[in-house]
């Protein structure tokens, strides 16, 4: 369609390394541009000299760079940015002052107190965003009805409230005053209960105003939802970063004549939707743009296939966007950015760490591809400035790229082509450390060529490249097979096939400007404007009035705004949506009754209910119909239509399609001889067979053999993708297929995990991710399991092999087996195991088994929650199950095992379970989840056989073994050359006096060693007992901590370890003992003294702080987090969970919400990590204020024995546990405790902080932890889903 007023309309999308211009000009054709996005020493600002040069080529007058630019014929920009992005990885915003309710002061700093990788000594956490804070002495409760409560006001969520203390504006004047003198110009302003109550945040926002403060960002505005940490994260953002937009845009601006006063200048927003330049916010900005992609496929390709599932697919050079259209955009309210989780709708973009310029390595026997990545500068190896070797390497040396195709923008002068042979050179690097493996491994096998080295690094990464695709469709329900594969962005074209084969699609679309499909989706893009706000009602006839009033106040608000830009109201159109859970849930979804017209028993704005119950029954599949639905929020999106139509039709062919060369691709079997096409010369209805390249100036498509390619109408390219022909894989040992197996193997787990999650009730698996899901071999050898949570690493193969070995032959088909007891390899009892054995046609005993382990909120005994501190005996814990069939010949024996589940109720002072419903529930989708386990790897065997598929098993442990080995050996290496003997020990204690000991041997020959605890305490009577699995699962933690880098986790990092535990000690106590304790406890003693033996850190806080209330009717668990010990060459990292744990903390608005407690202090304990070179981390100070009587538990170490410095640094602080009456009376609760609270009644925990690193009179290192290399920053639901599931 032509520009009906003969003037430009410009799309723009200004990425990391290239900004892509589409413009349709007069007349309807459409130029397109790309061009760097930095290029100081030619033009300022990338898009306004792609303006520029579109506006010389079309009009033929020279237009000078040092002049603004006529805005005559310019009719509407529209812009793509990641400014905002760049701005929070580089942490290059504005300076911001934080003002936070008083106790919260570090509030933002603990966050979740989950750290982000569980593996690394030195916790990395990304920095603040604000660099000062000032607590304001305000504060607003729920309104609880008790004596002596002030008048109650009504927030906006329908709640009741007391103001318990009001803003002294006079005295933050002063204080503000001092930010500005300090330079400080920007402030986020958070306080507790302001997205209900924000009449105190507009205050001081009004005072901060009058003062001169240019940007205040208040929480209760930037983001009105429960939870104040996303929610202040949002406003630090929104204030860290406007202000950095707003320079942006003031400068491009300044390149046009008039400030581009009547322009209509648009910027894409997270959300997928265009906002006018002056809305264009800080927290709505960091999806900017990748956002045009989505939109960019949902109107073209979705349309084009008829309404067909999309799953997007945007490769660049270091990393890759996955997304999912199914006729309306996948949005989430809460995701993480750079290591900060925002609240604010934004596309679901699932970003993963492989791009063109992912780094590849060869590592113990595995080909790995990324995380890290070879960056725009030095980039990768062929780009002639001494770059590593990367995936576009791989692909230059399989002759997937032709240099020819490219500028000569490469060297130091920029003025060079492509060079094979640097990529050639750098591989062959690569290639001889996988030779000498394969020579001199532990299966010699034939050496591999030059090119079968990239084919396994293409194939590896594509396998990558997979799994969030599953995890992205599967999570939700939906079969990845029944969606197209729409590719798009520079490096997607030479992987689509292979990724579309993988799982199983069989189509895949690539629009004819896929270099640029981002831009093209700004063009397509509508204006939206969105209106939300938080409520507290149920879902239900009696408020349907209510919500309706309310979303109608909404869909006005979005209206005037749209129409204050300009629209028609016949082009606004609104949709509204309610964020709706069931009760006693924090399952929230946003549901739209777009598709659910309404019904006489239901609001005027749709059948909101039955939407909802019919998305959760997909997602979760079973509904809770007895259980009420609450509204969280009422929101309304309005969208004004405004995106170009472009209907310009491909030419049509006039004879075959013209072949510009022939070149020599490497395909699977070797060289193929392969036509080159030019997209450009391609017209509709042209059929081109695979293998064939399709070249235009931004990308190159590969269509590989079995494949055929067409033109569509539109002049875009459909690939028909034929089935993999089967390629004969041996039981020999293979590294390129030793890396694919693991990735599969692993995703075996995930989609276990899975299954457990959507079809589990409890908030214990289904919410909190409480769960592990595991593979193991014929032997009961664990093969893989995901999630990583500490405490279940390894300890499921005990339980495995306990049944191999008691129960022999009594194994059957249709058998599934239940155990929890600690001598059958159990952690604690509520920890219940579901293993079934797999039975394959003409093998008389199972080829493997699948397991899930999930915690079950109560299995009975003598507290609620079936975790009592002064238990004694094991059977005070809840009901064991050592060797049960819970499924007998393919019956689920509920009545079985609903007796054994109530037998503890026989024992005086204990309960049988108190929430069988729920346990049975459970244990029926746990069996669900193993049978997906063996759908699986059927289908693997299906495809691979038997004998492969057993053979990799034990391939992959191999590869484990062989990582732990190398690491040993590196250790003893390390020790010999300085003199040291190849033995090491060390000794800890628990608070009650008991001896942890280690002795470790080193053969260095072998790269073995025995770890030898002997000399450690006897069985306590208590629950610090911890079973054998325990201190297997530490072991485990701390040599992948020791090995520093991914690897297998499985049964083979134990094979070159020989462990000595002395029968009836603390460490593997007699049958009965009790145990709760030793889970979360002993654990992380354990910890402390195999690293100490290391040499590895100094001691972390070696307790997890487990607080427990309850009374009749509420019962609530937390773990607090501590301070994390230095280490060599780091600080150690205050206010988070270590080792053992990384649960994360309720939120202090939810805590408040649902149970009978104000959370008074939440913050760091200043000083209380341990002095040294490097400091250790601080614990915390948390004070609960009681508002109901209650019986409060305790259990908790480190309050006698500090934990350890190393190499002269100090020793962190312990910790302590008071309880303040209500008279004022102060007592010390001791460590572990249960003790009746009562209204007015204050808790305060004092948690342990962290060992200190080195002599603290050295030299000081400079400020700050050492300059950390970028973690490439992964984000969207699949990773969100995979935080949670290691936040336990």
């Amino acid at each position: 369609m032509g520009s009906p007023e003969g003037r430009f309309h410009f799309a723009i999308d200004r990425g990391g390394t290239f900004t892509d211009v589409f413009a349709q000009c007069p007349g309807g054709h459409v130029r397109v541009l790309k061009l760097l996005s930095e290029d100081p020493a030619n033009y300022a600002d990338a898009p306004t000299e792609g303006i520029r040069r579109i506006l010389e080529q079309e009009g033929g007058v020279l237009l000078p760079r040092d002049r603004p630019l006529d805005t005559s014929r310019i009719a509407s920009i529209r812009m793509g940015t990641t400014v905002a992005t760049n701005a929070l990885l580089e942490r290059r915003g504005e300076r911001v002052g934080l003002l936070v309710t008083k106790g919260f002061r570090d509030l933002l700093h603990i966050g979740t107190q989950a750290r982000g990788d569980l593996f690394d000594l030195a916790v990395p956490m990304p920095e603040v965003l604000y660099s000062e804070v000032l607590e304001v002495d305000e504060r607003v409760v729920l309104y609880r009805r008790e004596s002596g409560a002030g008048t109650p006001v009504k927030g906006r969520t329908g709640d009741l409230l007391e103001v318990q203390q009001p803003v002294d504006l006079g005295d933050l004047r002063g204080k503000l005053e001092g930010l500005l003198a300090r330079g400080i110009r920007s402030l986020a302003v958070v306080f507790m209960h302001s997205y209900t109550w924000a009449q105190h945040e507009q205050q001081v926002g009004a005072l901060a105003r009058e003062l001169g403060f240019t940007h205040v960002a208040l929480s209760s505005e930037a983001m009105p939802m429960v939870r104040i940490v996303p929610r202040g994260h949002t406003a630090c953002a929104d204030a860290y970063l406007t202000p950095t937009i707003q320079r942006y845009v003031q400068g491009f601006r300044c390149g046009f004549q008039g400030q581009l006063k009547d322009i209509q200048v648009l910027f894409m927003r997270s959300d997928g939707g265009l906002a006018p330049m002056d809305a264009f916010s800080g927290s709505r900005a960091v999806l900017s743009g990748p956002a045009g992609g989505v939109v960019g496929y949902s109107a073209t390709t979705y349309r084009a296939e008829g309404g067909q599932p999309v799953i997007g697919f945007d490769m660049g050079g270091t990393s890759t966007d996955v997304s999912r259209y199914a006729g309306e955009f996948e949005h989430v309210f809460e995701a993480t950015t750079a290591g900060l989780t925002l609240q604010a709708p934004q596309l679901d973009i699932n970003t993963v760490a492989a791009g063109g310029g992912s780094r590849l390595f060869f590592r113990s026997g595995l080909f790995v591809v990324g995380p890290e990545s070879a960056g725009a500068h030095p980039g990768p190896a062929c780009y002639r400035k001494g770059g590593p070797v990367t995936l576009t390497d791989a692909n230059l040396v399989l002759g997937r790229l032709l240099p020819a195709s490219f500028p000569c923008i490469f060297g130091p002068g920029e003025d060079q082509p492509l060079s094979p042979e640097a990529s050639c050179k750098a591989l062959e690097a690569v290639a001889t450390e996988v030779n000498s493996f394969l020579a001199n491994g532990p299966c010699p096998a034939a050496l591999l060529s030059l090119e079968e080295v990239a084919m396994g690094f293409v194939r590896v990464a594509n396998e990558a490249m997979c799994r969030p695709i599953r995890a992205l469709t599967q999570a939700r329900g939906h079969d990845p097979s029944a969606h197209v594969l729409a590719c798009f962005g520079g490096a997607g074209g030479q992987h689509a096939c292979a990724i579309a084969r993988a799982l199983g699609m069989d189509t895949v679309h690539i629009h004819r400007h896929s270099g640029l499909l981002s831009a093209m989706g700004l063009a397509l893009a509508d204006v939206v404007h969105e209106a939300q706000e938080p409520c507290a009602l149920p879902y239900g006839p009696e408020t349907f009035v209510q919500l309706d009033q309310r979303l109608g106040r909404l869909e006005e608000q979005c209206v005037d705004a749209l129409r204050a830009q300009g629209f028609p109201r016949s082009q606004i159109s609104t949709e509204s949506f309610l964020h709706l859970r069931y009760q006693g849930t924090d399952c929230a979804l946003m549901v739209s009754a777009h598709q659910h017209p309404a019904t006489a028993r239901s609001p005027h704005a749709g059948d909101f209910g039955a939407a909802f119950v019919q998305r959760y029954m997909r997602e979760f599949g079973f509904v809770i119909p007895e259980r009420p639905v609450m509204v969280d929020d009422v929101r309304v999106r309005g969208t004004g239509r405004s995106g170009l139509r472009l209907e310009e039709t491909s030419k049509v062919q006039t004879g075959p399609p013209r072949v510009d060369k022939m070149t020599q691709c490497y395909f699977e079997g070797g060289y193929q001889e392969t036509p080159v096409y030019l997209l450009g010369e391609l017209g509709f209805g042209h059929k081109l067979q695979g293998p064939c390249l399709i070249i235009d100036s931004n990308s190159t498509i590969l269509v590989e053999p079995g494949c055929q390619a067409e033109v569509t109408e539109m002049g875009d390219i459909r690939i028909s993708v034929g089935a993999e022909v089967p390629s004969t894989v041996g039981a020999q040992l293979d590294p390129i297929q030793l890396s694919i197996f693991s990735h599969r193997f692993m995703s075996i787990a995930e989609q276990m995990g899975r299954i457990l999650q959507r079809t589990a009730i409890s908030t214990n698996i289904k919410e909190r991710l409480d769960f592990s899901c595991a593979l193991f071999g014929p032997d009961g050898g664990l093969v893989s399991n995901a999630p990583h949570i500490p405490v279940h690493l390894g300890a499921m193969q005990e339980t495995v092999q306990f049944q191999i070995q008691k129960l022999g032959t009594d194994l059957h088909p249709g058998d599934v087996l239940l155990s929890n007891h600690p001598v059958a390899g159990g952690s604690h009892l509520p920890d219940l195991t579901v293993i079934t054995p797999v039975f394959w046609p003409g093998q008389t005993r199972p080829v493997f088994y699948v397991a899930s382990r999930g915690h079950h909120a109560d299995i009975g005994g003598i507290t609620p929650g079936s975790m009592p501190p002064h238990s004694t005996m094991l059977q005070q814990e809840g009901a064991t199950f050592l060797s049960f069939k819970l499924v007998q010949g393919g019956v689920f024996q509920e009545e079985a095992v609903t007796e054994a589940l109530r037998a503890p109720g026989k024992i005086s002072g204990c309960s049988g379970t108190r929430n069988l419903h729920d346990n049975l529930s459970d244990l029926r989708a746990q069996v669900a989840a193993n049978q997906k386990g063996i759908q699986l790897v059927g289908e693997l065997i299906g495809q691979y056989g038997l004998d492969v598929v057993q053979a990799y098993m034990g391939h992959i442990q191999a590869n484990a073994e062989l990582a732990v080995r190398d690491m040993l050996r590196a250790f003893g290496t390390s020790r010999q050359a300085r003199g040291l003997p190849l033995e090491v020990s060390a000794e800890d204690h628990m608070d009650d006096g008991s001896p942890i000991r280690l002795r470790v041997q080193i053969n260095l020959g072998q790269g073995s060693a025995v770890f030898d605890f002997s000399g450690t305490g006897p069985e306590v009577f208590g629950n610090l007992n911890a079973p054998r699995a325990i201190t297997l699962s530490a072991l485990i933690y701390c040599l992948r901590c020791l090995v520093g880098r991914d690897i297998p986790l499985n049964q083979g990092c134990l094979a070159p370890v020989r462990v000595v535990i002395p029968r009836g000690s603390i460490l593997d106590p007699s049958p009965e003992a009790a145990v709760v304790g030793g889970n979360v406890l002993t654990s992380q003693r354990v910890v402390d003294v195999i690293l100490g033996a290391f040499g590895a850190c100094a001691a972390s806080q070696g307790c997890m702080n487990n607080v427990t209330l309850g009374n009749a009717h509420m019962g609530y668990y937390e773990t607090v987090a501590g301070g994390a010990g230095a280490g060599p060459g780091w600080h150690g990292r205050s206010g988070v969970h270590s080792h053992m744990t990384n649960t994360r903390i309720t939120d202090p608005e939810i805590l408040e919400s649902r149970y009978p407690v104000v959370l008074r202090r939440f913050e760091l304990r200043p000083g209380s990590g341990g002095r040294g070179r490097f400091r250790g981390g601080d614990g915390v100070i948390r004070e609960l204020l009681f508002c109901e009587e209650a019986l409060l538990s305790v259990l908790t170490e480190r309050r006698a024995f500090r934990p350890y410095g190393l190499h002269g640094g100090e020793p962190g602080d312990r910790g302590l546990n008071l309880l303040i009456r209500k008279d004022g009376r102060t007592v010390n609760l001791g460590g572990k405790t249960s003790v009746s609270v009562y209204p007015g009644d204050v808790f305060c925990l004092h948690t342990p902080g962290g060992g200190g690193y080195g002599d603290p009179e050295d030299p000081a290192p400079p400020p700050g932890s050492p300059p950390q290399a970028p973690a490439f920053p992964e984000r969207g639901s699949v990773y969100e889903y995979r935080r949670a599931q290691e936040a336990v």
